[in-house]
């Protein structure tokens, strides 16, 4: 779900200084490693195992930084962001089997959280691209009003059927936005008051994602840690000595999903 970091410089979109994007190399591996302890600790250990704290804690990591990563590599690192968004879709259709093979509480049918990273930025995209007309002229504000406004049916009628519904969709549009404003350097108080403001939304969303308080306070810290990376901080990360091979990070999602299915099914044998 990452850009090849040798085309990262040449696709950098234009009016838009990109901070450092090593802290994305660590992500990696947190998101991987929280999402895979989230689920195991919630399809294959028992119920009295004492490690329902992970769901809770850990396992509210794994989305919210899946989402930044898309976001910041949407923003800073991809001239199109609509064919990172198709790359996202083709593992999202990859893992929706051994997604449908997970136990669940209920029957109804709901896409895996790729496609609501893959909508989500689809969405931004969108965005994106009518307020690049209306600076450039070709649409008016009107139009470029009308276009954004055609694209909520879409958001409200999509919300239902993936993971983290129409706040999963919404929060890759608003932490785009908010990268943008906080990744840029400003003298103006004036625009440095906005660019903090354009946090809040962001942190809103987040809140929203999770039932339990320890959950919601994950979930909005570590999308206030994204924020902050924004804002300066990333020049201080180094990339890690271990960098994730690609193959290993496009294929861990699908595949980690069918492991579980397997042992699942194993376990129900054994017992």
């Amino acid at each position: 779900m990452t850009p090849p970091t040798a085309q990262l410089a040449a696709t950098r979109p234009q009016g838009i200084t990109a901070p450092s994007s090593a802290w994305t190399a660590w992500g990696q591996w947190l998101a991987l490693l929280t999402m895979t302890a989230d689920h195991l600790s919630r399809y294959v250990l028992p119920d009295g195992a004492g490690l329902d704290w992970i769901e809770s804690t850990l396992g509210r990591v794994a989305f919210p930084l899946f989402a930044a990563m898309v976001a910041w590599h949407g923003l800073f690192n991809t001239r199109n962001p609509a064919r990172y968004a198709r790359r996202i879709l083709v593992i999202g259709l990859a893992a929706q089997i051994p997604f449908m093979l997970m136990p669940r509480d209920t029957d109804a049918f709901v896409l895996n959280v790729c496609f609501t990273l893959s909508g989500g930025l689809f969405w931004a995209a969108w965005l994106r691209d009518c307020a690049a007309r209306y600076q450039e002229g070709s649409l008016s504000a009107a139009a470029t009003s009308g276009l954004a406004a055609a694209s909520l049916p879409v958001w409200y009628l999509l919300g239902p059927w993936v993971e983290y519904g129409h706040v999963g969709l919404m929060i890759i549009p608003l932490m785009m936005l908010a990268l943008a404003m906080l990744s840029q350097r400003s003298d103006m108080r004036s625009e440095r008051f906005l660019a903090g403001l354009s946090a809040l939304p962001v942190l809103l969303m987040a809140a929203q994602m999770n039932h339990t308080e320890l959950a919601k306070a994950v979930t909005v810290a570590t999308c206030a840690s994204i924020l902050i990376l924004a804002a300066g901080a990333a020049r201080y990360i180094p990339r890690p000595a271990l960098i994730m091979p690609r193959r290993l990070w496009l294929a861990w999602y699908p595949v980690h999903f069918l492991v579980i299915a397997i042992l699942l099914w194993v376990l129900t044998g054994i017992a």
